[in-house]
């Protein structure tokens, strides 16, 4: 009898347990009102939002996309050598501008395809450049593959055919354009290496 009566005391005391911290995290404290408790939940996720929107910003800089040699030690000087950089407007054209959305949701997105690049930093898929040249061809048609999907959304960010004057261009390049145009083709079907080499394959192929 005793131990039953001590094992229904314990239940009786976690049952009581159980209703306090219900009362605490559910039902307004008397000391303080609902409209405290509100204000400090608005106050905490304001602060939440602003330190996750900061950090998704931050993943975009050159800085944070050249924190890891993969990207620093190939792509990113062939980066530097091209008109994206260094041009006679003196407009400098980020990694974040060509490869993730500006949109919030699409943005987002990308974010979380990108967790897959963390498994293969891990698992040092492309850590020298010789694995890196070998997986070249797979790894620019992935993005080619992408950008065409999306009608090469980043590219019109900054170049659209509406604002395009076919008299400016060069003959070779307005030859190109117009029927392109025409066509409703998206950039990426021509400018492929544009700022990263192509793979060999691809020349060979092509």
């Amino acid at each position: 009898m005793a131990a039953v009566s001590g094992g229904c005391h314990l239940f009786a005391f976690g049952n009581a347990m159980f209703a306090s911290l219900k009362r605490r995290l559910f039902e307004p404290s008397q000391r303080y009102g609902g409209g405290v408790i509100l204000v400090a939940g608005v106050f905490a996720g304001i602060i939440f939002w602003g330190g996750f929107h900061t950090f998704v910003e931050y993943t975009n800089t050159v800085e944070f996309c050249i924190s890891c040699h993969e990207m620093r030690d190939t792509v990113y000087p062939e980066y530097q050598e091209s008109k994206h950089y260094t041009n006679a407007s003196g407009v400098r054209v980020t990694c974040a501008d060509c490869h993730v959305p500006r949109s919030w949701g699409a943005k987002i997105a990308r974010k979380i395809r990108a967790s897959n690049e963390l498994y293969h930093k891990l698992i040092g898929s492309i850590d020298t450049r010789e694995k890196f040249e070998a997986k070249r061809l797979h790894l620019a048609e992935n993005v080619w593959r992408s950008m065409e999907a999306s009608d090469s959304r980043e590219c019109r960010n900054c170049h659209s055919y509406e604002a395009m004057n076919f008299h400016d261009q060069s003959r070779r390049g307005a030859k190109k354009m117009k029927p392109a145009l025409e066509k409703g083709q998206t950039c990426i079907e021509c400018h492929k290496g544009v700022v990263h080499k192509l793979p060999p394959e691809y020349e060979e192929d092509d």
